[in-house]
């Protein structure tokens, strides 16, 4: 394949992918600038693998993982500088300052909230199992065992619910 081929496919991949990137950077990034920079560094990594694409897998699956790798390298970068510069800790999503218009809105925001506070690796999870990505899929995706993808799946489930049971008890 040439390298007008490839760019033409490529482009052709990000433009039906585009959501994967807008959520992942959504989900790990709290500012805007961060989320550009993201985007650009997730987008630079893909063209740089996109010559190794294993068509074994859909192209979803191989944008998620990537994309994943990118936004925790990137978080966990970003944490280490604060800490280095004693900086305070961003909240990872950006909320609305408006009350929420009904309870199932503040419901999800709720969820957000507390989808942002997770270690990466289970927020990666969440944001899988949120999309309705199979257990095999977000396998393939994290690079875990089915197994593993089901436990901590419940594990956080149960967090979750412990969280939402605490605040509505208030």
């Amino acid at each position: 394949m040439d390298i007008e081929d490839k760019t033409e496919k490529f482009l052709s991949v990000m433009e039906s992918h585009k959501g994967i990137i807008y959520k992942v950077t959504n989900a790990y990034c709290h500012g805007i600038e961060d989320r550009k920079d993201i985007s650009q560094e997730i987008t630079a990594q893909l063209w740089k693998s996109f010559g190794n694409y294993n068509g074994q897998y859909k192209y979803s699956t191989w944008i998620y993982r990537i994309a994943l790798n990118v936004a925790i390298s990137y978080h966990r970068q970003k944490n280490r500088r604060q800490n280095t510069f004693n900086a305070a800790t961003e909240s990872i999503l950006d909320f609305a300052d408006t009350e929420p218009a009904n309870e199932t809105e503040e419901n999800l925001i709720l969820l957000q909230r507390f989808v942002a506070e997770l270690k990466e690796l289970d927020k990666a999870l969440m944001l899988l199992y949120l999309e309705e990505k199979s257990h095999r899929e977000m396998a393939e995706i994290i690079g875990i065992s089915e197994t593993n993808v089901a436990t901590k799946i419940s594990r956080i489930k149960t967090n979750l619910k412990q969280k939402f049971s605490r605040i509505k008890t208030q």
